[in-house]
């Protein structure tokens, strides 16, 4: 039976005894006992508050820009603006890019936590020159221009969008959509790669879990774990996916270890390739690489089309 409050608002059921002996230890506490128990009550009710409104969440894991500042037309590349809607009716924004001459690959661009689309622009233009591939990136809910704000289930939507969007166009193959993805897109791109029809998924810099994540990097909280409820479950996702698999990752990645890019590619199923870039961090994947990094992508192409 649940007590009520003098407000008439339920509460939590205490005995009228307890209360009083709790009453009674308190006023009759040193300063400093008052002062603790007053501090670890704090400390409870912000863990609840930040469990339950997903503060961390947020605040920790998305960091969007609205602004964009350049286009690939800066540099000299043709392409469309495109808005489509994901089946939420959430409206977002991306950029097709067709390929040099009669490109039939679409490399579908899953980015990573932060800024937007046009901080792409310069690794877009060498990836559609040295793969010879057509390039759709978009922006997730919240990034860009797109409307909305990014939650895990809301990009996930967008992924789902993305396929359903280039399978409508009569210029794009839809038997070869490759979904690249990078860092967070990692998870993004394998949940797509599940719920979608697709001919291969490539991870670059990609994390297991946000759980593992935070684990790493804020070890120093107690408790963190159980305190973020996004997942991006990447290692349990990776384990379904049915199509060819590529894992890249910097030997010096410093934000997302190299292991956690060994541990994606030894739950991925065949076909798969792992491919270490060397000297790479965590942003300078392409540039570090060179073009033994485009040497990479193109063989990986080129095995899961056949070599035509």
């Amino acid at each position: 039976m649940t007590a009520s409050t003098s407000s008439g608002e339920a509460g939590w059921p205490c005995p009228a005894g307890l209360r009083v002996a709790v009453r009674s230890v308190l006023q009759a506490a040193t300063p400093y006992l008052r002062a603790a128990v007053m501090a670890l009550s704090l400390v409870v009710l912000l863990g609840i508050t930040v469990r339950y409104t997903k503060m961390v969440d947020r605040y920790f894991i998305y960091f969007p820009d609205s602004e964009i500042t350049r286009d690939p037309g800066d540099l000299g590349l043709e392409f469309e603006d495109v808005i489509f809607t994901a089946s939420d009716g959430v409206a977002l924004h991306g950029w097709f890019v067709p390929g040099p001459g009669e490109a039939t690959t679409t490399w579908v661009w899953f980015h990573g936590n932060a800024g937007n689309i046009s901080n792409r622009v310069d690794n877009l233009v060498e990836v559609r020159g040295r793969l010879g591939v057509n390039v759709f990136i978009f922006d997730y809910r919240g990034y860009g221009r797109s409307e909305g704000s990014a939650s895990e289930e809301g990009t996930y939507l967008d992924g789902e969008a993305v396929v359903a969007y280039l399978r409508s166009r009569e210029d794009v193959n839809d038997e070869r959509l490759v979904l690249f993805g990078r860092s967070l897109g990692c998870a993004v791109a394998a949940e797509t790669a599940l719920r979608t029809k697709v001919s291969a998924l490539v991870l670059e810099s990609g994390f297991t879990s946000i759980h593992a994540m935070a684990q790493r990097h804020y070890s120093y909280l107690p408790g963190i774990g159980g305190v973020v409820q996004t997942r991006y479950d990447c290692l349990a996702k990776v384990r379904d996916v049915q199509v060819p698999v590529m894992v890249l990752h910097g030997d010096r990645d410093d934000i997302v270890s190299h292991e956690m890019g060994l541990e994606l590619f030894e739950a991925a199923n065949e076909p798969k390739r792992f491919y270490t870039i060397e000297g790479a961090g965590h942003n300078d994947t392409y540039l570090a690489g060179g073009p033994a990094y485009y040497d990479a992508l193109a063989g990986f192409l080129g095995d899961i089309s056949g070599g035509d």
